[in-house]
Parts: C-alpha cells; structure tokens; sequence
C-alpha cells in the first residue's frame, strides 16, 4: 500500500508512535510518506521505502498566523496525486483530520480518486483541545468524517464516544514497542554515570505538559530520598521545566536531580533506572510506562487512566490516585527496600507487555484494519 501519514513532529507519545508505526509498515514493504512540518521525531536515519514531504507556510502580511492547516491540506492533495496515496492516516485529530477531509475535497473536484481518510486518537486531542468549546464542533465533524477512526485505548475510545456523542465504530489498538529496542539489557547506559552502587535510580520522561505532573514527581522523589539513597532523573523538555527546576532548587535537590532534556534514544536510558514514575493528571495510554516496562522498569501511575491497560498493579507497578504523592512515596520507599520483590516486579514488567505490545502484533492490526476499510 501507499500510505501517508501526518503527525506533530515533536517529542511526544502521538508523534512517537507514528513515526515507528511507518517504519514498521516500510519494512514490510509498504511505501510510507510523512507529510509535516518538519521531520518527525525518531525519524533519524534512512529507511527504505520511506519518504518526507515538508509543509511550508506563508509569511504574508495580512496572516497574523501562517495558515500551517491550509497548506498542510494542500501538501496532502499534492502527495496523493503524485503517489497515488491509498490511505491517508493521521494522527491527532485537531488540525490533521480536518486538512485530510479538505484534502479529499480538493481532489474530488479535480477528478482524481480520493485516499481513505484514517483518524487515530492518541488523548489530549479528545480530553483537552477537542473538549474546548472553540474546537468541540470542528473536532467531532473532523472525526465523524473519517473513514476509520482507531483509539490507543479502550479508556479513549469509550471517554470520545461520551464527549463527542459519536455513532462510528472505534476500533481500538493499542500502543507498542519494537522488543529489538526497548528490552532489560542495554549496551550503550551507563549506570554509574548517573547514581552510584548503593543508590537507587528513579526515572521521569515526558514533554513536561502541565497534565504530566512533573511537580509530583519532584514530591515523590523528595519523600524517596528523604528515605533511601537514590536519584532522579528527568528526560524531555516543555512548558513546566521550568517551574520544575525551581522546585528542585526549593527542596535543595538540585545535587540528587539530573536534567537530560529531550533524548532520541530513550532505550539507551531506560534499562539504567530501578523505577518510573508517571503520576499524570490524565493518560490515554501511557507510551513512556509501555517503553518502560519493556525495559524491565517498574511503573508507578495513576488510576483511573489510559494507564489500567497497561501497567499491572501489584505485578509490575502500583496505580494509585491522582495527587496522593505520599502514598505513591510510600509504594516506591517500600518496593524499593524489598530486594525479592523489586526483582520480581522487574522480571514481570518486561514478559507481561510482551505478550500483549510486541511490534509485530499491533502492526499486524493496522495492517488489517487498513484493508478493512479499503475494502469498503
């Protein structure tokens, strides 16, 4: 098949996930072109059968913002006509199924036969902008529109059908990791660069949203430290690094804390840490938990999200309420000081997501569901 795919470009669960998935899809012989405004994330080297088409926007005068959705769907009409797309899959609703219906437009009045439009949901496109009255309209229209529409979770799925009173069906496929990257044993980390023997590592990685709680993380990790040797460190960048940085300054962790920023290989990191704490506000699944858990890292999350269909509490991880740091300390402080249990949890964190987010399963379902919907 011929297929385009559009996603934001930046670190981040939606564009991570697209771009692995079109570099499944490559290898198995598929002709994959991306189409953004900028080389996506994670797509760092040559690949057979994989193409890039950048998007350009128009600095004119009367535009108090370049019009990036006008073009994007005009880059995306050009695309089909020139490698007679089959399939135009986007990800994140807001703006990218939108300009994938006007690009379907443009090309039925020209004649040309029109690609199949598939939406994939990844979560704050439906929980935070799609839930904005200024978007709610144009959100569901772009998603009712769709030929397909996936989810990255049943949570998801069941959480935009409620909002967004939607009759289409949903299919739901998860999220998933390549097993040859994210697995326990690493070549490239160094443990020792980062914590000393008798210290434990505790790890964060995410794009620093407001919705992570990356001021909960520094809570937790003071009431750890407080208790047990150990470090912390942060992997991504975004609006509240800042403020986190000046929390860890408050509490005088800045000696136990270590800032990584924005990092292509987070496999290389990941099998370092002893334990992963991703206490957010909302998660439609929770990809940095999966890459985590493939690494043989416990999780510790929050109920009452995306994250019930991947971590297994009490077997590789604990979910707990959103908020309750102490409690969250308490289960970090105490599966760390048990030395047979830590290593039962790690055992289990990496042969628990292989039996249900291995690569080739969930490619496998896109796979099929993209003839389901070519197939009328």
């Amino acid at each position: 098949m011929n297929i385009g795919i559009t996603c934001y470009p930046v670190p981040g669960g939606s564009g991570i996930v697209a771009t692995e998935l079109g570099q499944q899809l490559a290898l198995r012989g598929h002709l994959i072109h991306f189409v953004s405004y900028a080389l996506p994330f994670r797509l760092d080297q040559y690949q057979a059968n994989v193409f890039y088409h950048g998007v350009d926007t128009t600095a004119y005068p009367l535009f108090k913002f370049p019009p990036y959705t006008l073009t994007l769907a005009a880059k995306m009409a050009e695309v089909t006509r020139n490698f007679d797309l089959d399939v135009i899959h986007v990800h994140y609703a807001i703006p990218h199924a939108t300009c994938a219906y006007l690009a379907k437009q443009i090309l039925a009045e020209q004649g040309i036969a029109t690609p199949k439009v598939i939406t994939t949901l990844h979560g704050t496109d439906i929980t935070l902008v799609g839930a904005d009255p200024s978007f709610y309209d144009i959100t569901r229209f772009s998603i009712r529109c769709s030929d397909g529409i996936t989810a990255v979770s049943k949570y998801l799925a069941d959480e935009t059908k409620e909002v967004f009173k939607i009759e289409n069906n949903i299919k739901v496929i998860h999220n998933f990791y390549d097993e040859q990257r994210f697995k326990p044993s690493a070549t490239v980390c160094q443990r020792s660069q980062f914590a000393n023997d008798d210290e434990f590592l505790l790890m964060h990685v995410s794009n620093f949203r407001p919705v992570k709680r990356t001021l909960d993380v520094i809570n937790i990790f003071e009431k750890v430290s407080a208790k047990l040797p150990a470090k912390l460190l942060l992997i991504g960048e975004g609006p509240d690094t800042i403020l986190a940085r000046r929390q860890i300054t408050k509490k005088r962790l800045t000696d136990k804390v270590i800032f990584l920023g924005n990092q292509n290989r987070v496999e290389a990191l990941l099998p370092c840490a002893d334990l992963f704490l991703l206490p957010s506000e909302e998660e439609s699944f929770g990809l940095a938990a999966l890459e985590a858990l493939a690494c043989g890292v416990p999780v510790i999350g929050t109920s009452g999200t995306g994250l019930v269909e991947v971590v297994n509490d009490e077997e590789n991880g604990y979910l707990l309420p959103v908020g309750d740091t102490t409690l969250m300390a308490d289960k970090a402080i105490k599966l760390l000081q048990d030395e047979t249990k830590l290593k039962k949890f790690k055992e289990s964190a990496s042969r628990l997501v292989a039996e249900k987010f291995k690569a080739e399963k969930i490619v496998t379902k896109y796979e099929n569901y993209y003839e389901e919907i070519l197939g009328g």
